[in-house]
């Protein structure tokens, strides 16, 4: 194989690990107009790119503008200082997408290293879980360290615009921090939730039967690929051992309300968790420009395709979409965020159809 040339104007990148992410990001980048060299220790996940047309070449180039270490978080050091002793260019940039940062930062000081995660991910495994729009709307966040260059930033921007993504921009370690609460946690909660309702399903055969909307909706990541947690979990050890000790002590107190039969206090703890759900962030869009629409809908195939086309047909974007699910019967709620200028005219044609839609407008 013969590598890409910076002489070619397209820019081009080495995806050393061409799994889930890996091979997403080799997919969208590939569509995107990059020349895309693929490297896997795993042959056989080479063949699948080839056939897959992920990839232009697969080799270990040495000749491109960007190289992404898209290999397990407690093994990017060692395959990161791997490439960067034989790519001795000073132009090759190099980044990583591993879900803890603070150790590798530690630990590589080259200046041509800029650590990256993007926030996206899949409850499929390996390549064949590959989508170009992967990271389309996603955060990718990025750990520049005291010895970070700033040339780093271009080719890794550009990638991340690429991908269609936004960058946002921490230390390693509030990096670290931050995602301990917002998905190590999450993923651990979550898997200990669905281990719970399993043993109790051995007793009770209905149980599972009944899993609705909530439970699956919480439980939804523990179907995740399971190998790559231990290593993240351990490697973050201490935020998300802090993360536990608050939810432990919330929790315990959550406990004592209900045994007490403070409804006051527990109609309290549950407003405060709504106002704070439905101010998450959605979009980048000004939340008071959008309107909330909940839309009750039979459970049959082609409904959401439907009402989607309905939105694509009157120009209408979909800034965020989730699904409720009725623990009996057959309907559920869908629940559309849209531009407020357009939802009456959405809701109107919706209505032809004869489905029935509040609106509530964010502030």
């Amino acid at each position: 194989m013969t590598s890409p040339s910076k002489e070619s104007p397209n820019p081009s990148v080495l995806v050393v690990g061409v799994g889930l992410i890996g091979g997403s990001i080799a997919l969208g980048l590939k569509e995107a107009g990059w020349h895309v060299v693929g490297y896997d220790i795993d042959e056989d996940v080479l063949d699948e790119a080839r056939r897959r047309n992920l990839i232009d070449s697969a080799d270990s180039a040495s000749d491109v503008d960007l190289v992404v270490i898209a290999v397990p978080s407690f093994k990017v050091v060692e395959v990161a200082e791997k490439f960067m002793a034989s790519i001795s260019s000073a132009t090759t940039i190099f980044t990583d997408v591993a879900g803890v940062k603070s150790t590798i930062s530690s630990h590589i000081t080259d200046p041509r290293f800029l650590g990256g995660h993007p926030m996206a991910g899949s409850e499929l495994h390996g390549i064949h879980g590959a989508r170009s729009d992967m990271f389309v709307g996603a955060n990718w966040v990025l750990t520049p360290d005291a010895s970070t260059e700033p040339e780093a930033y271009g080719p890794i921007q550009l990638m991340i615009k690429d991908l269609g993504a936004h960058s946002v921009t921490l230390s390693p370690e509030d990096h670290d921090r931050m995602v301990a609460l917002v998905s190590h946690l999450p993923h651990l909660v979550a898997a200990s939730l669905m281990n719970q309702a399993s043993e109790s399903a051995a007793d009770d055969d209905v149980l599972l039967q009944l899993a609705a909307g909530g439970f699956r909706d919480m439980t939804r990541i523990a179907a995740g690929d399971p190998a790559i947690w231990p290593d993240v979990v351990l490697e973050n050890q201490e935020a998300i051992l802090a993360g536990l000790d608050g939810l432990q002590s919330r929790l315990s107190t959550l406990r004592s309300t209900i045994s007490s039969g403070e409804r006051s206090a527990l109609l309290t703890v549950l407003t405060s968790a709504s106002i704070s759900r439905n101010s998450l962030p959605s979009t980048k869009a000004k939340r008071e420009t959008l309107t909330e629409m909940r839309i009750p809908v039979p459970d049959r195939p082609g409904v959401l395709a439907e009402i989607t086309g309905v939105a694509s047909g009157l120009d209408v974007s979909l800034f965020d979409l989730e699904i409720a699910h009725n623990i009996e019967g057959d309907r559920g709620v869908l629940i559309l965020i849209v531009e407020r200028s357009r939802s009456a005219l959405f809701s109107t044609a919706l209505s032809e159809l004869g489905y029935v839609s509040s609106s509530m407008d964010l502030h």
